[in-house]
Protein backbone atom coordinates (compact mmCIF):
# COMPACT_ATOMS: atom_id res chain seq x y z
CA UNK A 1 0.00 0.00 0.00
CA UNK A 2 2.81 2.21 0.70
CA UNK A 3 4.83 1.29 -1.85
CA UNK A 4 2.12 3.47 -4.90
CA UNK A 5 2.38 6.46 -2.62
CA UNK A 6 4.93 9.42 -3.24
CA UNK A 7 4.59 10.62 0.09
CA UNK A 8 3.31 7.63 2.74
CA UNK A 9 4.19 10.25 5.87
CA UNK A 10 0.71 9.83 7.35
CA UNK A 11 0.51 5.73 6.59
CA UNK A 12 3.72 5.16 8.25
CA UNK A 13 2.73 7.48 11.24
CA UNK A 14 -0.64 5.96 11.60
CA UNK A 15 1.28 2.46 11.81
CA UNK A 16 3.62 4.18 14.59
CA UNK A 17 6.73 3.92 12.15
CA UNK A 18 9.42 6.82 12.04
CA UNK A 19 9.15 9.48 10.19
CA UNK A 20 11.02 12.89 9.24
CA UNK A 21 8.61 15.16 10.65
CA UNK A 22 5.24 14.81 11.76
CA UNK A 23 2.41 14.59 8.83
CA UNK A 24 0.00 17.26 8.82
CA UNK A 25 -3.59 17.34 7.54
CA UNK A 26 -6.33 19.17 8.76
CA UNK A 27 -10.19 18.46 9.53
CA UNK A 28 -12.22 20.82 7.14
CA UNK A 29 -9.48 21.80 5.38
CA UNK A 30 -11.23 21.19 2.00
CA UNK A 31 -13.49 24.11 3.19
CA UNK A 32 -15.21 27.26 3.74
CA UNK A 33 -12.14 29.22 4.81
CA UNK A 34 -11.11 29.43 0.83
CA UNK A 35 -12.29 31.12 -1.88
CA UNK A 36 -11.66 28.46 -4.43
CA UNK A 37 -14.08 26.74 -2.09
CA UNK A 38 -16.81 28.68 -2.67
CA UNK A 39 -16.03 29.38 -6.18
CA UNK A 40 -17.90 25.74 -6.56
CA UNK A 41 -20.26 25.93 -3.59
CA UNK A 42 -21.78 29.31 -5.37
CA UNK A 43 -22.65 27.36 -7.97
CA UNK A 44 -23.91 24.03 -6.33
CA UNK A 45 -25.69 23.21 -3.57
CA UNK A 46 -23.83 21.21 -0.61
CA UNK A 47 -25.66 18.06 -1.22
CA UNK A 48 -24.70 18.48 -5.03
CA UNK A 49 -21.42 18.65 -4.28
CA UNK A 50 -21.23 15.30 -1.98
CA UNK A 51 -23.00 13.45 -4.71
CA UNK A 52 -21.39 14.48 -8.02
CA UNK A 53 -17.72 12.67 -7.75
CA UNK A 54 -16.17 15.32 -9.93
CA UNK A 55 -17.08 18.06 -7.99
CA UNK A 56 -16.50 16.00 -4.69
CA UNK A 57 -12.96 15.43 -6.26
CA UNK A 58 -12.40 19.31 -7.24
CA UNK A 59 -13.35 20.32 -3.01
CA UNK A 60 -11.02 17.63 -2.06
CA UNK A 61 -8.21 18.38 -4.23
CA UNK A 62 -8.20 22.27 -3.54
CA UNK A 63 -5.78 21.88 -0.08
CA UNK A 64 -4.03 19.30 -2.09
CA UNK A 65 -3.05 21.97 -4.60
CA UNK A 66 -2.92 25.22 -2.35
CA UNK A 67 -1.68 24.27 0.72
CA UNK A 68 0.47 20.95 -0.30
CA UNK A 69 -0.73 18.54 3.46
CA UNK A 70 0.21 15.58 3.42
CA UNK A 71 -3.06 13.39 3.16
CA UNK A 72 -6.34 14.30 0.97
CA UNK A 73 -9.63 13.80 3.11
CA UNK A 74 -12.94 12.58 1.27
CA UNK A 75 -14.99 15.69 0.55
CA UNK A 76 -18.31 14.60 1.76
CA UNK A 77 -20.57 14.94 5.07
CA UNK A 78 -20.89 11.82 8.07
CA UNK A 79 -24.53 12.70 7.42
CA UNK A 80 -24.56 10.75 4.14
CA UNK A 81 -25.00 7.48 5.94
CA UNK A 82 -28.15 8.84 7.86
CA UNK A 83 -29.83 10.07 4.47
CA UNK A 84 -29.02 7.03 2.66
CA UNK A 85 -31.52 5.12 5.72
CA UNK A 86 -34.32 7.74 4.97
CA UNK A 87 -33.20 10.85 6.65
CA UNK A 88 -35.00 13.79 4.64
CA UNK A 89 -31.82 15.43 4.71
CA UNK A 90 -31.14 19.24 3.91
CA UNK A 91 -28.64 21.85 4.69
CA UNK A 92 -29.88 25.03 5.05
CA UNK A 93 -27.34 28.40 4.99
CA UNK A 94 -26.38 29.73 8.53
CA UNK A 95 -28.46 27.20 10.23
CA UNK A 96 -26.42 23.96 9.38
CA UNK A 97 -28.30 20.01 8.48
CA UNK A 98 -32.10 20.08 9.01
CA UNK A 99 -33.54 16.01 8.97
CA UNK A 100 -37.72 17.15 7.85
CA UNK A 101 -38.31 13.91 9.69
CA UNK A 102 -36.99 12.87 12.81
CA UNK A 103 -36.65 10.02 14.47
CA UNK A 104 -38.71 9.46 17.52
CA UNK A 105 -40.21 6.70 17.88
CA UNK A 106 -40.01 3.07 17.68
CA UNK A 107 -42.29 3.33 14.05
CA UNK A 108 -39.53 6.37 12.84
CA UNK A 109 -36.93 4.01 13.71
CA UNK A 110 -38.60 0.77 11.74
CA UNK A 111 -38.33 2.97 8.90
CA UNK A 112 -34.41 3.41 8.82
CA UNK A 113 -33.44 1.03 5.94
CA UNK A 114 -29.86 -1.06 6.50
CA UNK A 115 -30.32 -1.75 3.00
CA UNK A 116 -29.03 1.22 1.50
CA UNK A 117 -25.50 0.94 0.57
CA UNK A 118 -26.34 1.23 -3.23
CA UNK A 119 -27.88 4.74 -2.15
CA UNK A 120 -24.04 5.87 -1.38
CA UNK A 121 -22.01 4.69 -4.37
CA UNK A 122 -21.30 8.23 -5.60
CA UNK A 123 -19.18 8.01 -2.68
CA UNK A 124 -17.57 4.70 -4.23
CA UNK A 125 -17.47 6.80 -7.39
CA UNK A 126 -15.84 10.16 -5.69
CA UNK A 127 -13.01 7.97 -4.59
CA UNK A 128 -11.87 6.11 -7.41
CA UNK A 129 -12.05 10.14 -9.83
CA UNK A 130 -10.21 11.46 -6.06
CA UNK A 131 -7.27 8.60 -6.61
CA UNK A 132 -7.03 9.38 -10.46
CA UNK A 133 -6.44 13.12 -9.57
CA UNK A 134 -4.14 12.11 -6.55
CA UNK A 135 -1.62 9.86 -8.78
CA UNK A 136 -0.06 8.70 -5.81
CA UNK A 137 0.96 11.89 -4.73
CA UNK A 138 -0.24 11.59 -0.76
CA UNK A 139 -2.76 9.53 0.66
CA UNK A 140 -6.90 9.35 0.78
CA UNK A 141 -8.39 9.47 3.85
CA UNK A 142 -12.41 7.93 3.74
CA UNK A 143 -14.42 8.38 6.74
CA UNK A 144 -18.01 7.93 8.39
CA UNK A 145 -19.96 9.26 11.50
CA UNK A 146 -19.95 7.30 14.56
CA UNK A 147 -23.67 5.93 15.81
CA UNK A 148 -24.04 8.15 18.36
CA UNK A 149 -22.65 11.56 16.29
CA UNK A 150 -25.38 10.06 13.12
CA UNK A 151 -28.14 9.04 16.24
CA UNK A 152 -27.59 12.72 17.64
CA UNK A 153 -28.89 14.44 14.56
CA UNK A 154 -31.66 11.97 13.95
CA UNK A 155 -33.26 12.48 16.93
CA UNK A 156 -33.11 16.34 17.30
CA UNK A 157 -33.79 16.77 13.94
CA UNK A 158 -30.25 18.49 13.21
CA UNK A 159 -27.65 20.18 15.48
CA UNK A 160 -28.04 20.66 18.97
CA UNK A 161 -26.42 22.85 21.63
CA UNK A 162 -27.89 20.51 24.24
CA UNK A 163 -29.20 17.06 23.04
CA UNK A 164 -31.96 17.26 25.03
CA UNK A 165 -34.06 14.66 23.21
CA UNK A 166 -31.49 12.52 22.79
CA UNK A 167 -30.18 12.10 26.15
CA UNK A 168 -33.99 11.82 26.71
CA UNK A 169 -34.23 9.14 24.35
CA UNK A 170 -31.20 7.30 26.15
CA UNK A 171 -32.37 7.87 29.42
CA UNK A 172 -36.04 6.98 28.98
CA UNK A 173 -35.80 4.35 26.10
CA UNK A 174 -32.20 3.09 26.10
CA UNK A 175 -34.14 -0.23 24.13
CA UNK A 176 -34.87 2.27 21.21
CA UNK A 177 -31.46 4.06 21.26
CA UNK A 178 -29.40 0.53 20.88
CA UNK A 179 -32.12 -0.80 17.96
CA UNK A 180 -31.16 2.65 16.33
CA UNK A 181 -27.08 2.56 16.92
CA UNK A 182 -27.24 -1.10 16.11
CA UNK A 183 -28.77 -0.10 12.61
CA UNK A 184 -26.53 2.95 12.34
CA UNK A 185 -23.61 0.41 12.86
CA UNK A 186 -24.18 -2.11 10.28
CA UNK A 187 -24.71 0.33 7.59
CA UNK A 188 -21.28 2.28 8.84
CA UNK A 189 -19.47 -1.11 8.64
CA UNK A 190 -20.67 -1.68 5.07
CA UNK A 191 -19.85 1.70 4.18
CA UNK A 192 -16.38 1.90 5.48
CA UNK A 193 -15.15 -1.37 3.67
CA UNK A 194 -16.88 -0.13 0.64
CA UNK A 195 -14.68 2.92 1.00
CA UNK A 196 -11.63 0.45 1.50
CA UNK A 197 -12.76 -1.27 -1.53
CA UNK A 198 -12.77 1.82 -3.85
CA UNK A 199 -9.28 2.63 -2.76
CA UNK A 200 -8.92 4.65 0.43
CA UNK A 201 -5.43 4.69 1.80
CA UNK A 202 -6.69 5.39 5.63
CA UNK A 203 -10.37 5.92 7.96
CA UNK A 204 -11.19 8.38 10.33
CA UNK A 205 -14.54 7.57 12.43
CA UNK A 206 -15.81 10.69 13.73
CA UNK A 207 -17.98 10.97 17.03
CA UNK A 208 -18.59 14.94 16.65
CA UNK A 209 -20.78 14.59 19.76
CA UNK A 210 -19.10 11.76 22.20
CA UNK A 211 -18.39 15.01 24.80
CA UNK A 212 -22.01 15.49 25.18
CA UNK A 213 -22.49 12.28 27.54
CA UNK A 214 -21.14 11.15 30.78
CA UNK A 215 -18.58 8.19 31.14
CA UNK A 216 -21.25 5.64 31.68
CA UNK A 217 -23.30 6.62 28.87
CA UNK A 218 -20.22 6.94 26.30
CA UNK A 219 -19.37 3.29 27.29
CA UNK A 220 -22.87 2.01 26.48
CA UNK A 221 -24.24 4.13 23.50
CA UNK A 222 -20.69 5.17 21.84
CA UNK A 223 -17.76 3.16 22.62
CA UNK A 224 -19.87 -0.35 22.31
CA UNK A 225 -20.82 0.34 18.67
CA UNK A 226 -17.55 2.01 17.50
CA UNK A 227 -15.87 -0.95 18.92
CA UNK A 228 -18.01 -3.08 16.93
CA UNK A 229 -17.90 -1.28 13.66
CA UNK A 230 -13.62 -1.48 13.96
CA UNK A 231 -13.93 -5.27 14.83
CA UNK A 232 -15.93 -5.68 11.43
CA UNK A 233 -13.59 -3.59 9.44
CA UNK A 234 -11.19 -5.03 6.39
CA UNK A 235 -7.89 -3.73 8.50
CA UNK A 236 -5.86 -3.36 5.12
CA UNK A 237 -5.81 0.48 5.81
CA UNK A 238 -5.07 2.31 9.48
CA UNK A 239 -7.74 3.05 10.68
CA UNK A 240 -8.06 6.79 12.84
CA UNK A 241 -10.71 7.49 15.78
CA UNK A 242 -11.92 11.01 16.47
CA UNK A 243 -14.54 12.44 19.00
CA UNK A 244 -14.27 15.84 20.66
CA UNK A 245 -14.36 13.99 24.48
CA UNK A 246 -11.41 12.29 23.65
CA UNK A 247 -9.30 13.90 26.05
CA UNK A 248 -11.28 12.06 28.32
CA UNK A 249 -12.44 8.89 26.58
CA UNK A 250 -8.87 8.18 24.74
CA UNK A 251 -8.94 5.07 27.41
CA UNK A 252 -11.94 3.78 26.07
CA UNK A 253 -11.61 4.72 22.16
CA UNK A 254 -8.06 2.46 22.57
CA UNK A 255 -10.40 -0.52 23.66
CA UNK A 256 -11.41 -0.74 20.60
CA UNK A 257 -8.17 -0.83 18.94
CA UNK A 258 -7.82 2.21 16.54
CA UNK A 259 -4.61 2.46 14.99
CA UNK A 260 -4.75 5.98 16.13
CA UNK A 261 -6.56 8.08 18.77
CA UNK A 262 -7.20 11.64 17.92
CA UNK A 263 -6.98 13.81 20.39
CA UNK A 264 -9.41 16.82 21.36
CA UNK A 265 -6.97 20.24 22.84
CA UNK A 266 -8.19 19.65 25.82
CA UNK A 267 -5.18 17.35 26.91
CA UNK A 268 -1.78 17.06 26.85
CA UNK A 269 -0.90 15.32 23.68
CA UNK A 270 2.36 13.09 25.44
CA UNK A 271 0.46 12.11 28.26
CA UNK A 272 -2.21 10.71 25.99
CA UNK A 273 -0.18 8.98 24.05
CA UNK A 274 2.00 7.50 27.33
CA UNK A 275 -1.48 6.29 28.59
CA UNK A 276 -1.89 4.55 25.13
CA UNK A 277 -1.15 0.80 24.40
CA UNK A 278 2.45 0.57 22.66
CA UNK A 279 2.30 0.75 18.82
CA UNK A 280 -0.77 3.16 19.18
CA UNK A 281 -0.69 6.32 17.42
CA UNK A 282 -2.29 9.89 18.56
CA UNK A 283 -3.65 13.06 16.07
CA UNK A 284 -4.28 16.50 17.10
CA UNK A 285 -4.12 18.52 18.60
CA UNK A 286 -3.20 21.88 18.46
CA UNK A 287 -6.84 24.61 19.10
CA UNK A 288 -7.89 25.73 15.84
CA UNK A 289 -8.14 29.08 17.45
CA UNK A 290 -4.67 29.32 17.84
CA UNK A 291 -5.04 30.05 13.67
CA UNK A 292 -6.82 32.99 14.29
CA UNK A 293 -3.40 34.29 15.73
CA UNK A 294 -0.42 36.22 14.98
CA UNK A 295 1.99 34.40 12.86
CA UNK A 296 4.68 34.05 15.46
CA UNK A 297 2.12 33.14 18.00
CA UNK A 298 0.88 30.29 15.44
CA UNK A 299 4.86 28.99 14.58
CA UNK A 300 5.46 29.02 18.70
CA UNK A 301 2.45 26.67 19.56
CA UNK A 302 2.87 24.56 16.58
CA UNK A 303 6.87 23.82 17.48
CA UNK A 304 6.00 23.73 21.28
CA UNK A 305 3.64 20.83 20.68
CA UNK A 306 6.65 19.28 17.98
CA UNK A 307 9.11 19.89 21.05
CA UNK A 308 6.51 18.09 23.24
CA UNK A 309 5.95 15.25 21.22
CA UNK A 310 10.27 15.00 20.19
CA UNK A 311 11.24 11.25 19.66
CA UNK A 312 7.80 9.50 19.62
CA UNK A 313 6.75 7.65 16.67
CA UNK A 314 3.50 7.23 15.55
CA UNK A 315 2.82 11.04 15.96
CA UNK A 316 -0.28 12.74 13.31
CA UNK A 317 -0.28 16.60 13.68
CA UNK A 318 -4.04 18.02 12.89
CA UNK A 319 -6.17 20.39 14.70
CA UNK A 320 -8.66 19.66 17.78
CA UNK A 321 -11.41 19.96 15.61
CA UNK A 322 -12.44 21.21 12.01
CA UNK A 323 -11.15 24.84 10.95
CA UNK A 324 -13.59 27.63 11.39
CA UNK A 325 -14.88 29.29 8.55
CA UNK A 326 -13.72 32.83 8.96
CA UNK A 327 -9.92 31.66 9.86
CA UNK A 328 -7.41 33.74 7.12
CA UNK A 329 -6.40 31.15 4.40
CA UNK A 330 -3.14 32.42 4.59
CA UNK A 331 -2.80 31.83 8.67
CA UNK A 332 -3.62 28.57 7.64
CA UNK A 333 -0.95 27.94 4.58
CA UNK A 334 1.85 29.51 7.13
CA UNK A 335 0.77 26.90 9.79
CA UNK A 336 1.55 24.03 7.12
CA UNK A 337 4.54 25.54 6.29
CA UNK A 338 6.25 25.80 9.80
CA UNK A 339 5.36 22.07 10.24
CA UNK A 340 6.82 20.77 6.59
CA UNK A 341 10.26 22.98 6.96
CA UNK A 342 10.52 21.04 10.94
CA UNK A 343 12.49 18.12 11.25
CA UNK A 344 12.91 16.23 14.11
Amino acid sequence: MNNSLKNDLLIRAALSQPTERPPVWMMRQAGRFMKEYWEIKNKYSFLEMCKTPEIAADVTMLPIDLLDVDAAILFSDILVTAEAMGGDLSFEQGVGPRFANPVRNQQDAEKLSVDCLDRLQYVGDAIKVIQQRLDGKVPLIGFAGAPFTILSYLVEGGSSKDFKLTKTLLNNQPELAHYILQKIADVTIEYLNMQVDAGVNALQLFDSWALALSWNDYQEFSHKYNKYILSKLKRTVPVISFCKGSSVFAPLMAEAQPDVVSVDWNADLLNIKKSLPAGMAVQGNLDPFVLYADKPVIKKKILDLFERMRGEDGFIFNLGHGIMPDIPFDNVKFAVETIKEYRY
